[in-house]
């Protein structure tokens, strides 16, 4: 293997436990500020912010339209394009805001919520805010800034969540999570721009967006499937007359505490994958290979974190932020399951765009998303826990399209893809399921989180040690060689 190669290698080994280990961090802190704000606030409160919540996801996609992406796949980028990207974007966030502002009655009577009139006007505002950080992190992005990156959503998440629970504290209930959305968006985008060398001309040439827009466009309806698909439960159940406003605050809940644990292993997935395998795009064996190691480790942590997520969920809900919100508990045991694939997912979908094939990646998608609505629609019957069920089930196996699509461009089969990631998926459940029958007769709710915890991290890592796992020996290596340091 050639000095670039072992150089990328040792890049993306770095960049893979690095960027974990921060992104386990910035959870921690997402995880801090919720507990806090779910303590004060209810299910009622989470209501109106959770109908919202679709609307923001498809604004804040035709924001990016997926410059950020086709930055990182261009092999030479200028000032120029970084202008273009910035300019058109500040644009697009407010004509979005014009439009959403006048939109607004119309959420409403869908909703038959008087208080999303104002309330969605204001926190649509993060959308034109954002609006001025697309380029700088595209910059970011494309030149593997990960430390830089991480430091951005950390500060953000510190200042947005202490306004949040200040606000909450104070008697402004939904309107403090409106706030902290906001303020988060707005500290991260000052935060990349002081990390980026590069600053907007006053001269602007729109033209290198047509070679940007000819890749980004099949990324930005692409993407916008992908938000309707994440969003969709608290679209129906916020519109379904047959559930309140507290369903749909117990459904954003649970969504939220299982994002946080995907977002763990996923945030450091699309930190990294996309540009990584971009640059060997024209080396299909290095390509190759790169994806399988970072695949492998995906599955490594994925796996029995989201998977231990859900087998502690009631005890973490419960001693956390209080048994008000226990339906919620039970949503995100079923959500962790799928929670553990998505990370899989995106490691796929970031080849195909290293690829160049955002065609494949489109289609797919859109597929993907038109089942999920029909299945739900015609599986609502069967209430909440159903649908939820459904959605799991039919998400995990749509992971086998994405692999035969990756297949045709690296020669990744079926049989590779199982080999790298089954055993993982298999020894963390067989863990999950002896933990809880070995644990199940302890009644102290915090003894038993504590023990669950533990058997199951010794059971995980002592099996792995025992078959001389190769994923577990690089992060212990690399852990204490830091530690050293």
């Amino acid at each position: 293997m050639s000095s670039n190669g072992n150089n990328l290698k040792s890049a993306v080994a770095k960049g893979f436990l690095w960027g974990g280990m921060s992104n386990a961090f910035c959870q921690l802190l997402n995880l801090f500020f919720g507990i806090f704000l779910a303590r004060i606030l209810g299910p009622e409160d989470f209501g109106p912010i959770g109908m919202l919540a679709i609307f923001s996801a498809i604004a804040g996609t035709l924001q990016d339209s997926g410059f950020v992406a086709a930055i990182a796949n261009r092999k030479n980028v200028t000032h120029d394009d970084y202008n273009a990207v910035f300019w058109f974007n500040v644009l697009i966030s407010l004509a979005m805001y014009a439009v959403l502002f006048a939109a607004a009655p119309l959420i409403v009577d869908f909703f038959d919520e008087p208080s999303l009139l104002w309330l969605s006007r204001y926190i649509f505002i993060g959308f034109v805010v954002a609006g001025f950080g697309i380029a700088p992190s595209a910059y970011l992005f494309r030149e593997l800034k990960v430390r830089e990156k991480s430091i951005s959503i950390i500060l953000s998440i510190i200042v947005s969540g202490s306004a949040g629970i200040a606000m909450a504290v104070n008697g402004y209930s939904y309107w403090g999570i409106a706030t902290q959305s906001i303020l988060y968006v707005l500290v991260r985008s000052i935060v990349c721009w002081w990390y980026t060398p590069w600053r907007p001309g006053i001269k602007v040439d729109f033209s290198p967006l047509r070679y940007l827009f000819a890749f980004s466009y099949r990324l930005l309806i692409t993407n916008i499937f992908l938000r309707v698909n994440w969003n969709i439960f608290s679209f129906i159940l916020g519109g379904n007359k047959l559930y309140s406003k507290a369903d749909v605050g117990n459904y954003t809940k649970a969504a939220e505490w299982m994002t946080m644990g995907a977002d763990t292993v996923n945030g450091m997935v699309n930190g990294l994958a996309q540009p990584v395998l971009a640059k060997v795009a024209d080396d299909k064996k290095m390509q190759l290979h790169i994806f399988r190691r970072m695949l492998r480790f995906t599955a490594f942590l994925s796996f029995p974190l989201l998977l231990g997520l859900s087998l502690v969920a009631p005890e973490v809900i419960v001693i956390a932020i209080t048994d008000k919100w226990i339906e919620s508990a039970y949503m995100l045991r079923i959500l962790a399951i799928w929670g553990a694939f998505m990370p899989i997912q995106s490691m796929f979908t970031n080849l195909l765009v290293s690829r160049g094939k955002s065609g494949i990646f489109m289609w797919g998608t859109m597929a993907q998303g038109i089942i999920v609505l029909l299945l739900l629609v015609f599986m609502a019957p069967l209430g909440i826990n159903g649908m939820m069920t459904t959605y799991v089930i039919f998400n995990a196996l749509w992971l086998f399209v994405w692999r035969y699509f990756a297949g045709k461009e690296i020669s990744l089969t079926t049989g590779i893809f199982l080999r790298d990631t089954l055993p993982f998926a298999l020894l963390s459940t067989i863990v999950m399921l002896v933990t809880c029958q070995v644990t199940q007769q302890i009644a102290n709710i915090y003894t038993l989180l504590a023990v669950r915890i533990a058997i199951a991290a010794l059971l995980y890592t002592g099996a792995l040690s025992a078959m001389r796992n190769k994923e577990l020996s690089e992060a212990a290596h690399y852990l204490l060689k830091r530690k050293c340091k």
